[in-house]
Protein backbone atom coordinates (compact mmCIF):
# COMPACT_ATOMS: atom_id res chain seq x y z
CA UNK A 1 0.00 0.00 0.00
CA UNK A 2 1.39 3.17 -1.24
CA UNK A 3 0.82 6.05 1.42
CA UNK A 4 -1.22 9.02 -0.85
CA UNK A 5 -0.08 12.53 0.74
CA UNK A 6 -1.81 15.84 -0.14
CA UNK A 7 1.01 18.06 -1.46
CA UNK A 8 2.33 19.93 1.48
CA UNK A 9 3.13 17.01 3.44
CA UNK A 10 6.83 16.02 4.17
CA UNK A 11 8.81 13.72 6.09
CA UNK A 12 12.40 13.97 7.20
CA UNK A 13 13.97 10.42 7.98
CA UNK A 14 16.83 10.70 10.25
CA UNK A 15 19.02 7.90 11.77
CA UNK A 16 20.01 8.64 15.55
CA UNK A 17 23.58 9.98 15.60
CA UNK A 18 26.51 7.68 16.83
CA UNK A 19 26.23 6.15 20.09
CA UNK A 20 28.04 4.39 22.11
CA UNK A 21 28.62 0.69 21.55
CA UNK A 22 26.77 -2.16 23.88
CA UNK A 23 28.01 -3.86 26.54
CA UNK A 24 27.01 -6.39 29.06
CA UNK A 25 26.30 -3.44 31.36
CA UNK A 26 24.83 -1.36 28.70
CA UNK A 27 22.10 -2.83 26.62
CA UNK A 28 21.08 -1.68 23.57
CA UNK A 29 17.67 0.32 24.69
CA UNK A 30 19.84 2.25 26.89
CA UNK A 31 22.81 3.06 24.59
CA UNK A 32 23.47 6.56 24.65
CA UNK A 33 25.07 9.04 22.46
CA UNK A 34 28.84 9.57 22.24
CA UNK A 35 30.10 13.48 22.11
CA UNK A 36 30.87 13.17 18.66
CA UNK A 37 26.97 12.00 18.22
CA UNK A 38 26.17 15.13 19.91
CA UNK A 39 27.87 17.17 17.94
CA UNK A 40 26.79 15.34 14.51
CA UNK A 41 23.25 15.58 15.53
CA UNK A 42 23.05 19.32 16.26
CA UNK A 43 24.82 19.78 12.76
CA UNK A 44 22.16 18.04 11.49
CA UNK A 45 19.23 20.50 13.11
CA UNK A 46 21.40 23.56 12.16
CA UNK A 47 21.83 22.37 8.27
CA UNK A 48 18.19 21.27 8.09
CA UNK A 49 17.10 24.42 9.55
CA UNK A 50 18.92 26.02 6.53
CA UNK A 51 17.12 24.10 4.41
CA UNK A 52 13.37 24.84 5.49
CA UNK A 53 12.77 22.03 7.85
CA UNK A 54 9.82 23.61 9.94
CA UNK A 55 8.43 20.65 11.46
CA UNK A 56 4.47 20.31 12.77
CA UNK A 57 5.75 16.83 14.84
CA UNK A 58 8.81 15.44 15.88
CA UNK A 59 8.64 11.64 16.07
CA UNK A 60 11.10 9.52 18.09
CA UNK A 61 11.85 5.85 18.76
CA UNK A 62 11.71 5.45 22.29
CA UNK A 63 15.79 4.41 22.86
CA UNK A 64 17.75 6.20 24.23
CA UNK A 65 19.76 7.63 21.71
CA UNK A 66 16.92 8.07 18.96
CA UNK A 67 15.58 10.64 21.89
CA UNK A 68 18.75 12.89 22.91
CA UNK A 69 19.09 12.80 18.76
CA UNK A 70 15.76 14.12 18.60
CA UNK A 71 16.53 16.53 21.55
CA UNK A 72 19.65 18.30 20.02
CA UNK A 73 18.16 17.94 16.13
CA UNK A 74 15.47 20.39 17.76
CA UNK A 75 17.36 22.54 19.23
CA UNK A 76 19.14 23.09 16.26
CA UNK A 77 15.65 23.68 14.08
CA UNK A 78 14.77 26.06 16.90
CA UNK A 79 11.28 24.96 17.33
CA UNK A 80 9.50 24.30 20.38
CA UNK A 81 7.35 21.21 19.64
CA UNK A 82 7.76 18.19 22.06
CA UNK A 83 9.13 14.84 20.55
CA UNK A 84 6.38 11.87 20.99
CA UNK A 85 8.12 9.15 21.67
CA UNK A 86 6.64 6.33 18.87
CA UNK A 87 7.16 2.85 19.97
CA UNK A 88 6.33 1.58 16.85
CA UNK A 89 9.53 3.05 15.57
CA UNK A 90 11.74 0.84 18.07
CA UNK A 91 13.96 -1.45 15.93
CA UNK A 92 12.07 -4.48 17.17
CA UNK A 93 8.82 -2.98 15.36
CA UNK A 94 7.07 -3.29 11.62
CA UNK A 95 7.94 -0.47 10.18
CA UNK A 96 4.67 -0.75 8.16
CA UNK A 97 2.72 0.32 12.20
CA UNK A 98 4.50 3.63 11.53
CA UNK A 99 3.92 4.06 8.13
CA UNK A 100 -0.12 3.82 9.36
CA UNK A 101 0.60 6.46 11.92
CA UNK A 102 2.02 8.56 9.25
CA UNK A 103 -0.88 7.98 7.22
CA UNK A 104 -3.09 9.40 9.91
CA UNK A 105 -1.83 12.69 10.33
CA UNK A 106 -3.55 15.69 8.73
CA UNK A 107 -2.38 16.60 5.19
CA UNK A 108 -0.04 19.88 6.05
CA UNK A 109 1.76 18.11 8.49
CA UNK A 110 5.71 17.93 8.31
CA UNK A 111 7.15 15.18 10.55
CA UNK A 112 10.63 14.51 11.46
CA UNK A 113 11.15 11.21 12.24
CA UNK A 114 13.92 9.81 14.30
CA UNK A 115 15.05 6.25 14.32
CA UNK A 116 17.02 3.36 13.52
CA UNK A 117 18.25 1.12 10.46
CA UNK A 118 16.97 -0.92 8.62
CA UNK A 119 13.48 0.43 10.01
CA UNK A 120 13.59 3.60 8.53
CA UNK A 121 14.95 2.40 4.92
CA UNK A 122 12.31 -0.17 4.94
CA UNK A 123 9.67 2.91 6.07
CA UNK A 124 11.57 5.04 3.49
CA UNK A 125 10.32 2.12 0.83
CA UNK A 126 6.91 2.03 2.22
CA UNK A 127 7.06 6.09 1.85
CA UNK A 128 8.13 6.83 -2.08
CA UNK A 129 6.02 3.18 -3.09
CA UNK A 130 9.53 1.08 -4.17
CA UNK A 131 12.16 -1.01 -3.14
CA UNK A 132 15.55 -0.09 -2.42
CA UNK A 133 15.30 2.97 -0.34
CA UNK A 134 19.26 3.16 0.22
CA UNK A 135 19.96 2.62 4.62
CA UNK A 136 20.35 5.87 6.22
CA UNK A 137 24.02 6.31 8.12
CA UNK A 138 24.31 7.96 11.08
CA UNK A 139 23.18 11.55 11.68
CA UNK A 140 22.13 11.31 7.93
CA UNK A 141 18.47 12.55 6.96
CA UNK A 142 16.32 12.10 4.00
CA UNK A 143 13.61 14.49 2.63
CA UNK A 144 10.79 12.71 1.12
CA UNK A 145 7.70 14.62 -0.39
CA UNK A 146 4.62 13.76 -1.63
CA UNK A 147 6.20 10.02 -2.05
CA UNK A 148 9.34 11.13 -3.94
CA UNK A 149 12.67 11.23 -2.41
CA UNK A 150 13.94 14.85 -3.10
CA UNK A 151 17.56 14.85 -1.22
CA UNK A 152 19.52 12.64 1.50
CA UNK A 153 21.34 15.29 3.75
CA UNK A 154 24.45 14.13 6.17
CA UNK A 155 25.04 15.71 9.40
CA UNK A 156 28.27 17.53 8.09
CA UNK A 157 27.53 18.25 4.38
CA UNK A 158 28.07 21.53 2.75
CA UNK A 159 25.14 20.54 0.54
CA UNK A 160 21.98 17.71 0.34
CA UNK A 161 22.59 14.56 -2.20
CA UNK A 162 19.92 14.70 -4.81
CA UNK A 163 18.94 11.58 -6.35
CA UNK A 164 19.20 10.51 -9.90
CA UNK A 165 15.63 10.94 -11.24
Amino acid sequence: MRLRYARTVEVFLIRHAEATPETLALTDPHRHLTAIGRDQARALGDRLRWHDCVPTHLWSSPLVRAIQTAELVAGGLACGLPIEAIPALAPTENPRDAHAQLAALPAAAVVVVVGHEPGLSALGELLVGAPGFPPLRNAQAARIVDGSLRWRFACHAEAPEVPER
